[in-house]
């Protein structure tokens, strides 16, 4: 693809910073914002912030600062949260100078040259968007960062790069990605009723003929979530959005005109979080088909016809692999992690099940802000403390108990010599038993 190059005409472009109490962060989101190379008479800064706690005085101050260093930066404050963030976006919207809009959530450190790489791809006026591939600020930090480092890298360097060369639907990923404003508007403007707005939206204006843009080779820094449970309330947004997203949309996109492969990939994409109900009912089932096999052999056929499905974990296996080759020299080192990766994805079936069928039955929930803890590498200070998610999901208990249940399946197992289902077993056990204990451990730690 040949380079884009930047329009002698440089247009105006509005970022926007959504925050709601993020006293720990957002003093550096500002700053590093406000670091971006691009003329400052084309570029605003909205800080859209909903706070309720000390962010408020923090953003006030730095706004006036950088004011009174003529940049065009504006804080706009709401007293209440309606729509969350997608009602935030939108207030800002209404009022934005800009023709394209940038948007950078509270975990974010953009890089300087992030508008010099993205609006030369507006070059085209049938492009809407385009999004940038996340980094990872913290990734070495612990093994929870490190596990859902290798989850988004696989999403970002496989499948939006995938999705995005073959003709697919790609979607916008709530941040580090910029929207021609007109194309917001075209689409129905942002809206509150799923808990992923972005998805939502990329969805709508693609169906109205948008074409989107995926950047493997231009990231954005971000921070993970180091906290068990601020991952787990992050992970549920997403799982329980998506749903809802794909309830909302799904019959317009296979009314649509466009071609069978790309409604087929939309369903897939769009449904794909049922498969968590799923592996929780085979993890239960999992023990007492080892004991039916053992005292019948009725279904012995039936048991060798299905042990291959246990090449999908190779499939998956291929899926990461690939994708940490493609964006890691040192991608051999990072797969040592694989093991772990999988059996912590397992034990988020619980947390994530929940979701999906809240967001089948249509029960309806608030978007609650995943906590961030200003982590930059290794390091770290008080601040991880403050940043605590204390509220200690319901699901742990549940976690805990199927931990027990896989530890007396191994027993069965080594009872029965059924040597093949104790590596399933013990990953879930690994997966329920870590995210459980992390759930309680860290809610109550000081």
């Amino acid at each position: 693809m040949p380079k884009e190059e930047l329009p002698d005409n440089l247009p105006k472009v509005t970022i926007q910073i959504p925050l709601f109490n993020e006293a720990v962060v957002a003093e550096r989101l500002v700053r590093t914002v406000c670091k971006i190379k691009y003329p400052s008479e084309k570029l605003e800064i909205q800080v859209l912030d909903d706070s309720t706690d000390e962010t408020q005085d923090i953003l006030k101050l730095i706004v006036q600062e950088y004011q009174n260093l003529s940049f065009n930066i504006k804080y706009i404050h709401r007293v209440n949260r309606t729509g969350f963030k997608a009602g935030a976006l939108k207030e800002g919207l209404s009022v934005a100078e800009g023709e394209f809009v940038a948007i950078f959530d509270a975990d974010f450190l953009p890089n300087s040259d992030f508008l010099l790489n993205t609006i030369p791809h507006f070059n085209n006026p049938k492009v809407g968007m385009v999004q940038t591939r996340w980094e990872h600020l913290n990734e070495e930090y612990s093994f929870i960062t490190k596990a859902q480092a290798l989850a988004l890298d696989g999403h970002f360097a496989i499948e939006q790069q995938v999705r995005y060369k073959s003709g697919f639907f790609i979607n916008f990923n709530g941040t580090a990605g910029i929207w021609r404003k007109s194309c917001i508007y075209d689409a129905g403007n942002w809206q509150p009723d799923t808990l992923t707005e972005d998805l939502d939206l990329s969805y709508r204006a693609q169906l109205k003929g948008w074409k989107f843009v995926y950047l493997n080779d231009v990231t954005s820094p971000a921070e993970l979530p180091a906290d068990i449970n601020a991952l787990k309330t992050q992970q549920f947004r997403w799982t329980k959005g998506a749903v809802e997203t794909a309830k909302k949309l799904l019959p317009a996109v296979l009314k649509s005109n466009f071609p069978l492969k790309v409604k087929l990939e939309s369903f897939v994409h769009l449904t794909s979080n049922i498969v968590f109900p799923f592996i929780v009912i085979v993890a239960i089932l999992n023990v007492p088909i080892v004991i039916l096999k053992n005292i019948t052999t009725s279904y012995d056929n039936f048991y060798s016809l299905m042990s291959i499905f246990v090449l999908a974990s190779i499939s998956t296996f291929l899926f990461y692999t690939f994708a940490q080759k493609t964006i890691h020299l040192d991608w051999q080192k990072r797969l040592l992690l694989f093991p772990l990766f999988l059996a912590g994805s397992m034990g988020f079936a619980v947390n994530n099940t929940k979701a999906v069928i809240e967001a089948l039955i249509g029960k309806k929930s608030g978007f609650v802000r995943t906590p961030k803890a200003g982590i930059i590498g290794r390091n770290t200070t008080a601040a991880l403390k403050s940043s605590r998610n204390r509220k200690i999901h319901k699901t742990a208990i549940f976690e805990l108990a199927l931990a027990l249940y896989f530890l007396i399946g191994i027993a069965i197992s080594i009872y029965y010599l059924e040597i093949a289902a104790i590596p399933f077993q013990l990953m879930f056990l690994i997966g329920f038993g870590s995210v459980g204990y992390l759930s309680l451990r860290q809610a109550y730690q000081v």
